[in-house]
C-alpha cells in the first residue's frame, strides 16, 4: 500500500504578517487505473489503501459484479512501478465491462453516470428492490451519525482534507468507515468491503457521508441496495430524483439536531409532531 499522507513544509502567513513555517500533513492523491483481463477500463484519482475494496465497489456499482464470488483474482500489474494499476479477472460466465463502458470511462474520469436519461437505464439494471425495504430510524439515532462518522475519521484529523463514507446499521452502530480523497472513491470501498463479506445488499442500513449528496452517490447506494442516505450537506436534484424513484431515503442538512428529509420520509420516526 502507497503513503496515504505525506509532510510538506508550508508558510503560515495572517493578517498581522508572516507566523513563521512548520510541516503541515497532507493526504495523498495517486492515480489508479482499473483494468479488466488486461484491458484498461478507467483511471480515478484516489487516496491509496483499500484499492480491492475500492475496485470492486466500482464494479458492483456499474453492475458488473453482484457477488463475492464473480471475482476471481485481483492483483497489481508488475509492468508499472508503483501500486497504482489493478488488473481484475472475473469468473467464468460475467459479462465483462461492454464497449460502450470503456469508451464512456475513456472520455471522462468521473464515476456513475449522469443525466435525467440515466435514471431510467439504472431502473433496468437496479438489482436489489429498495422501495420494500422497511427499516424504521429515529430521528434522534440519524442526529448521533455526523460525531460518530467524525469521530472514526482517523486520517481527516491529520490532514483536513479527506472525504468519509460511513456505514451504520439501524441502531446507529458503526459497522465500516472508509476515507479518500474523492467521495465516490470513499464509497466504493465501503461498498466493496460489504461486497467481500457477503452482505449484499444492504437492507436496513444507513449510508453516512461526510459531505453533499450527489447523483453517482445516490446511485451507488441504490445499486449496493441500501434504502438510506444521509449527508452533512446538500443533495441534488437528480440525486432527489433518482432517490424517490428507487425508493430510497434521503437525508440532507444531516447537523445538530435537525435534518432535511427530501424522500422515503416513512422511515423516519419524529419525536414530535411535524409542525
Amino acid at each position: 500500500m502507497g503513503r496515504i499522507t505525506v509532510r510538506r513544509p508550508v508558510l503560515r502567513v495572517g493578517t498581522a504578517g508572516v507566523r513563521g513555517r512548520r510541516p503541515d500533513t497532507l493526504a495523498v492523491e495517486e492515480p489508479l487505473e482499473i483494468r479488466v483481463a488486461g484491458r484498461p477500463l478507467t483511471i480515478t484519482m484516489r487516496t491509496p489503501g483499500d484499492d480491492f475494496e475500492l475496485v470492486a465497489g466500482f464494479l458492483a456499482a456499474e453492475g458488473v459484479i453482484a457477488r463475492p464470488d464473480d471475482l476471481v483474482a485481483m492483483r497489481y500489474c508488475a509492468d508499472t512501478t508503483e501500486q497504482n494499476t489493478l488488473d481484475v479477472a472475473l469468473a467464468d460466465g460475467v459479462e465483462p465491462p461492454s464497449e460502450l463502458m470503456r469508451r464512456a470511462f475513456a472520455t471522462t474520469s468521473a464515476c456513475g453516470v449522469c443525466g435525467k436519461a440515466s435514471i431510467e437505464a439504472l431502473r433496468v439494471r437496479r438489482p436489489y428492490d429498495v422501495a420494500s425495504d422497511q427499516v424504521r430510524l429515529t430521528a434522534v439515532s440519524l442526529a448521533a451519525l455526523p460525531d460518530r462518522l467524525r469521530e472514526a475519521q482517523r486520517v481527516f484529523e491529520r490532514t483536513g482534507g479527506l472525504h468519509a463514507a460511513g456505514l451504520f446499521d439501524a441502531s446507529g452502530g458503526l459497522l465500516v468507515l472508509r476515507e479518500d480523497v474523492g467521495r465516490h472513491n470513499a464509497v466504493d470501498k465501503v461498498v466493496g468491503w460489504a461486497l467481500a463479506k457477503g452482505l449484499l445488499p444492504l437492507s436496513g442500513h444507513v449510508l453516512m457521508v461526510s459531505g453533499r449528496a450527489s447523483f453517482e452517490l445516490t446511485q451507488k447506494a441504490a445499486q449496493a441496495g441500501i434504502p438510506v442516505l444521509a449527508a452533512v450537506s446538500a443533495p441534488s436534484s437528480l440525486a432527489v430524483e433518482l432517490a424517490e424513484d428507487a425508493g430510497m431515503t434521503l437525508i440532507g442538512f444531516l447537523r445538530g439536531e435537525t435534518m432535511n428529509v427530501y424522500t422515503g420520509a416513512h422511515r423516519i420516526e419524529a419525536d414530535a409532531p411535524v409542525m
